[in-house]
């Protein structure tokens, strides 16, 4: 394994100092950089320790909606009751990455900057319409979600900036999220694919609103599906509104065929898999307890 420098800073300018100097990698949990420098991924001169940093820490859950530090780990987001009653979805992603020792170091920015295609987090995430908040010399920019992953391990990120943060917009009455992936057994965590959906219904409970839904292992990046989440707003919820975004979902996956399965079978999922993950995200937002399956 390649040597470097462990800087771990306690300020978010810190952080930016260390990392504006040479060859840096910046470490939340550091389940998979570890793993990618004893790989020779990466060879960086210095990895940043990110965890000390009280910006990247915030857990803040208000009527204003939901602000997430890039460092906070797994656990504590299943195990806030705010962030399992309304953002769901990002609970349902959190419970099943890893196990538990790895959900008490890895987090849902660190997921994100890691940009793996198949990623449990960036899916809900992008569902929920998360903003990415981005720090660097220049000051703070902000990025939806959708728009943060540009290739297979590849973020939008500049070498001296830092994702400091997720925000969620507050979420609306009558709303519902939901993330499940498909695995080909227990022994291997990586998903075929994955999907979030988030909706919004009527005061009825019998209209869609609105709607978004995210893939996850069927392109190079966590995809929102666009015109599957457009094609429900305004329709009723049944069978047939639900059957129609699942094509329109299926239309723009473009999975390749690796030893998890092939393309052919993974553009199958995404069908049975949106319709399912659909129809949960309704029962939630009815006010239903569906539970933690995936």
């Amino acid at each position: 394994m390649r040597d470097f420098e462990y800087e771990a800073p306690t300020s978010l300018g810190g952080a930016l100092a260390v990392l504006s100097k040479g060859t840096a990698k910046t470490m939340a949990g550091g389940t998979d950089l570890i793993d990618q420098v004893r790989m020779g991924r990466h060879a960086p001169d210095v990895i940043v320790d990110i965890k000390k940093i009280p910006e990247l820490n915030v857990l803040q859950h208000d009527a204003s909606g939901l602000r997430l530090g890039a460092a906070v780990p797994c656990y504590k987001i299943y195990g806030h009751c705010g962030i399992v009653s309304d953002y769901s979805a990002l609970a349902d992603s959190c419970r099943i990455i890893g196990g538990i020792q790895i959900q008490s170091r890895a987090s849902v920015g660190g997921n994100m900057c890691n940009a793996g295609p198949a990623a449990d987090s960036t899916p809900a995430v992008i569902a929920l319409g998360g903003v990415c908040v981005i720090a660097g010399p220049k000051g703070t920019r902000e990025l939806p979600a959708e728009a943060f992953c540009v290739g297979p391990g590849k973020n939008a990120l500049q070498p001296d900036e830092l994702l400091v943060e997720i925000k969620f917009p507050a979420r609306a009455a009558h709303s519902g999220s939901h993330y499940r992936r498909f695995i080909p057994r227990n022994e291997m965590d990586i998903a075929v694919v994955g999907v979030a959906a988030s909706v919004v219904l009527d005061d009825s409970g019998q209209k869609f609103v609105s709607a978004r839904i995210a893939l996850g292992a069927v392109a190079p990046t966590p995809l929102l599906a666009q015109a599957a989440s457009e094609s429900l707003a305004g329709q009723p919820v049944n069978e047939s509104s639900i059957a129609k975004a699942a094509e329109l979902a299926r239309s723009i996956a473009k999975p390749i065929d690796d030893m998890r399965g092939t393309a052919e079978y993974r553009v199958h999922l995404v069908g049975v898999l949106t319709q399912r993950v659909i129809t949960a995200a309704v029962a939630r937002a009815r006010g239903e307890n569906i539970g933690h399956a995936h």
